[in-house]
């Protein structure tokens, strides 16, 4: 597989110290040494191929490590932190990704026999495959043919997504586009976290629209997520807070009741356990090193 991680290298050597996207839909990469600030992020389902360095992946208490030699899936959106480390040789981290759609995984699927098991989380590591790189080659070097990225590549990421449906975490990305399993069901409590994040908790009504009992509902939550959905929420808070402070437009108490906390002390304890200091130090720092605009990037490959 040298070969092609070369030449995937060669492809993406263009890529930013940030999210590069690539013209190709759903398809981004990133090059470099980057802010901490922009690893702690909710991430997309997606599938992350590293060319170079490597990235260790962190939600909740549960951490997974992954290099050139591994692919890391996500299928739910997830509060995470990442870090990122230049190769043993000192070449700069170098990564690609696709972000997955589940209404092309659905088509997909219509074309593959149905398999059995149970994904173990909403996030896994597995080795690459020859076949796997050679798709990613092939739709990387549509950067350099643009006019062929319509007819091509959606061919392209039916076969990444197919690879990977055949991989060890195959059902896990299955079960994306698959409405009543456990996982999908989960995902859809998800996005009610996420669109109703400053209201108040209620565990119930998140378990009737997953359709479980409380209890079923809370042990599939963190299994796929390795966070209890009141965890989930707190992340979701304090992200979208300091999104707010860095527009320079909220303080830290206008900030703290804008995403749902009650005590801006409370707020300040959790934020600071979560970001390793306090809100508007934190801010500040970010600011000062070159983030003046306000907005939070998307979550970086």
């Amino acid at each position: 597989m040298k070969t092609q991680l070369d030449e995937l290298r060669r492809l993406a050597a263009h890529a930013e110290n940030r999210r590069t996207e690539t013209g190709i839909p759903r398809v981004a990469m990133v090059q470099g040494k980057i802010p901490e600030h922009d690893l702690a992020a909710l991430y997309e389902p997606m599938v992350n191929l590293i060319l170079s360095g490597s990235k260790a992946m962190t939600v909740g208490a549960r951490t997974l490590e992954y290099d050139p030699a591994t692919y890391f899936v996500m299928s739910v959106d997830l509060p995470a932190a990442g870090v990122v480390r230049p190769a043993a040789d000192g070449a700069p981290y170098l990564a690609v990704s696709l972000t997955l759609k589940p209404a092309i995984i659905a088509a997909l699927l219509e074309d593959l026999p149905e398999t059995g098991g149970e994904p173990s989380a909403g996030f896994a590591v597995a080795h690459t495959t020859p076949e796997l790189m050679d798709a990613w080659v092939r739709m990387l070097r549509l950067m350099q043919h643009p006019a062929d990225i319509p007819a091509l590549a959606p061919a392209y990421e039916r076969e990444i997504l197919y690879r990977v449906l055949q991989g060890p975490h195959g059902r896990m990305l299955r079960d994306i586009a698959t409405p009543d399993t456990a996982l999908a069901r989960v995902g859809q409590a998800i996005q009610h976290i996420k669109r109703d994040f400053a209201q108040p908790l209620r565990v119930g009504m998140l378990a009737k629209i997953a359709a479980m009992s409380p209890s079923a509902f809370h042990r599939h939550f963190k299994a796929v997520t390795a966070l209890s959905p009141v965890q989930y929420q707190k992340r979701i808070r304090l992200l979208q807070a300091r999104s707010l402070l860095l527009t320079g437009a909220h303080g830290v108490t206008a900030a703290a009741m804008q995403v749902g906390y009650e005590s801006a002390t409370q707020f300040s304890r959790e934020y600071a356990r979560a970001f390793g200091m306090p809100p508007a130090r934190d801010a500040a720092r970010i600011r000062t090193g070159g983030v003046s605009s306000g907005i939070v990037p998307r979550a970086l490959p």
